[in-house]
């Protein structure tokens, strides 16, 4: 209490703290959108990495029955706690990063016109910047991700039988034992090509398709076409599903190929090059009986429904509720400002 004014002294002041979160709209956003996301979507990574390494064909169903007979639920969540400790850094910044080349595009007058070209092209660029400066942080957090959801499959390729999964912080000194720093971004081109590519198609999309929707360019939701009228809400949905979908599917064989470099250096076996090991999951790996190319193409695309299935179900849900926040923190009372600004950042 205030003993001059005899009035209650707020723990904190509520004006600095609106501002705080005005300041930081990005990481806020991301943060809170991505940890339910990612719980959301963690079991069907789970079941896809383990569809893209097996080397006979099996149904989502009967995989997913295997390993809850051989894991338990557990086993869907083998791993979690990494892109969840993780996620403060990856998304936070992945996210920063966009919004801060949108904005720095927009002061500088940089493909700012309102037309559909403008807006996925700055959005795909602000996305290739993102996932090539982030590639670098999060490849050692997905290598040991991959080893924690195969630990089964690693140990049967090296004739152990395991009746216990080692942890996450043996995962890492077992990898950090056998090849030091370096063995952490086995498979790191692989990685950087798939998320620089991957992000700037993701962007690309869900900007052009958020334009095409009704959104302007400061950021601020319009009526929706006729040809699509849905309600304003559900728009973020929408069109982080089916950027998460179509850009994953195109770049599906990539980490496909890259799952597979890791796997097998994870596992102590004869290294083979992305080229060699694209050749071998379409051609098979006998030269003189090559399998069907139809049949190779299959394979490659091998856990792309669970995929895609994840890819709605985690992109929809993390713009929903980065929407959500992002109009939250908008909408929170300011302290007037002689001279209004316009938010280029949001996405």
């Amino acid at each position: 209490m205030d003993g001059r004014t005899g009035q209650n002294t707020p723990l904190y002041d509520q004006n600095a703290y609106h501002d705080l979160l005005r300041r930081n709209k990005a990481v806020v956003c991301a943060l809170s959108a991505s940890y339910i996301s990612t719980f959301a979507g963690y079991p069907l990574d789970s079941i896809k990495s383990r569809l893209q390494t097996t080397k006979t064909a099996v149904s989502i169903p009967r995989l997913a029955a295997m390993v809850y007979k051989e894991e338990g639920i557990m086993g869907f969540y083998r791993g979690l706690w990494i892109p969840l400790m993780t996620i403060s850094f990856v998304r936070a910044a992945s996210f920063t990063i966009y919004s801060r080349t949108k904005e720095y595009f927009a002061i500088h007058d940089i493909l700012y016109k309102n037309t559909l070209v403008d807006v996925a092209l700055t959005g795909g660029i602000a996305g290739a910047m993102s996932g090539a400066l982030i590639s670098f942080g999060s490849a050692p957090f997905e290598l040991v991700k991959v080893r924690r959801q195969l630990e089964y499959s690693i140990a049967a390729s090296k004739g152990i039988s395991l009746n216990k999964a080692p942890g996450t912080l043996d995962a890492v000194k077992e990898i950090f034992k056998a090849n030091g720093m370096k063995g952490l971004y086995t498979g790191f081109p692989l990685h950087f090509v798939r998320d620089t590519t991957g992000t700037a198609l993701y962007f690309l999309e869900y900007d052009g398709m958020r334009h095409l929707l009704g959104r302007n360019r400061s950021g601020e939701q319009g009526p929706t076409p006729s040809w699509l009228p849905i309600h304003h809400s559900l728009v973020p949905f929408v069109c982080g599903s089916l950027s998460g979908v179509t850009s994953w599917a195109i770049i599906y064989p990539l980490d496909v190929v890259k799952t597979k470099v890791q796997q097998r250096a994870l596992a102590g076996e004869k290294y083979r090059g992305p080229f060699e090991t694209l050749h071998r999951l379409i051609r098979g790996a006998d030269p003189s009986n090559p399998k069907p190319l139809l049949a190779g193409m299959v394979r490659l695309y091998r856990g792309l429904g669970v995929s895609a299935l994840r890819s709605i179900t985690t992109h929809g849900l993390l713009w929903t509720f980065f929407d959500m926040t992002a109009t939250y923190i908008d909408r929170l009372p300011s302290t007037p400002s002689p001279e209004p600004s316009t938010d280029y950042s949001r996405p």
